[in-house]
């Protein structure tokens, strides 16, 4: 991959598992300094660490919850002393908790759903755009899901946080333009840790359902990400883009 982001810093949250590793390790090989982050200290250095080794990137792991609104203003202000000011944003933290049924579900499932989804990502994006702006620009890039467009009823709570959340990309794209840009991308079904729990049922049910034909890779959507991140995507921005092998176009 060139080294299109080179000089770049970019945040990326929920960056130790799944889709949040694969971004963070992309937009390094792209030649940003990454900073990994997610609620869990020891995860954050050992995903950084790799990163670092594998690309020879500058890393930092950087360990916060999204879902605690006042830490998320000191925490990217040490973002700022320890690497410089934040060029990229991936707000890519999230939970997808099943409900047995909506009428059992809990309030204390839901508000969860709705801190880690929707609230954190607001508060991010409105620290984060502030000093980007200041500093003379930067991309920010959430990370939502198809649920927001083909919700089902044990997604609910996590479907309606991700439909706020491609609100709240258009609404940024505003509130920061034009040194800003804001765009969000649904992923779709993709092969990664969490998918390898799937049992071949399941698997084969998810796979039926789509034009593509299989899983994604999760390469497939790094891509992307990191064209977002740079500066080739420079008239892109209040977008709402789905990586799901076509199944957006299935009723």
């Amino acid at each position: 991959m060139s080294q299109v982001l080179e000089g770049k810093i970019a945040l990326v949250t929920g960056g130790t598992r799944g889709l949040g590793r694969s971004i963070a390790h992309g937009l390094a090989e792209a030649g940003a300094t990454v900073v990994v982050s997610s609620r869990k200290a020891d995860a954050c250095e050992a995903v950084a660490a790799e990163i670092a080794e594998a690309t020879g990137a500058k890393t930092l792991a950087l360990p916060m919850h999204v879902g605690h609104w006042d830490s998320i203003a000191p925490t990217l202000t040490r973002v700022e002393e320890s690497v410089g000011p934040l060029d990229v944003l991936v707000n890519n933290a999230g939970i997808a908790p099943l409900s047995p049924s909506l009428l059992e579900q809990s309030e204390g499932l839901y508000d969860k759903t709705m801190e880690v989804n929707l609230k954190g990502p607001f508060r991010l994006m409105a620290v984060a755009g502030d000093q980007m702006a200041r500093s003379g620009g930067g991309s920010i890039i959430n990370i939502s899901s198809i649920g927001s467009q083909r919700p089902s009823a044990a997604e609910a709570t996590y479907s309606a946080a991700k439909a706020g959340l491609n609100a709240l990309t258009q609404a940024f794209a505003q509130e920061y333009a034009p040194h800003v840009r804001v765009n969000c991308v649904m992923p779709g079904a993709f092969a990664t840790d969490m998918a390898a729990g799937w049992n071949e049922e399941f698997v084969d049910k998810v796979v039926g359902g789509l034009p593509a034909g299989r899983l994604g890779d999760p390469a497939e959507l790094v891509g992307m990400i990191v064209h977002l991140a740079s500066d080739a995507s420079s008239y892109t921005t209040g977008a709402i883009i789905p990586i799901d092998g076509g199944r957006l176009s299935v009723y």
